[in-house]
């Protein structure tokens, strides 16, 4: 089981990756600010689909994840910007 620490960090990874950084940082600004009803949120990401359906996506995403040679541009920028930095 992953902890805190490294869930935050692969979900920001995330949201960065599919956002990008303003949106990404307006996205938790959005969570911060509006009340959150996690159930009702599952419920509408899931759209009451099957667990059998929920899992053959998630194998079929994670399949294509693992398939994939290079890191996350995120990744890669941070990595770069530490090295620019240093």
């Amino acid at each position: 089981m992953k902890n805190d620490t490294l869930i935050s960090i692969e979900g920001m990874e995330a949201l960065l990756e599919k956002l990008g950084m303003v949106e990404a940082e307006r996205f938790i600004m959005l969570i911060q600010r509006e009340p959150f009803d996690y159930t009702r949120w599952r419920e509408k990401q899931y759209n009451h689909k099957s667990v059998e359906t929920i899992f053959a996506e998630a194998a079929a995403r994670r399949a294509g994840l693992r398939s994939s040679k290079k890191k996350p541009a995120p990744y890669r920028r941070a990595k770069a910007n530490k090295r620019a930095h240093a």
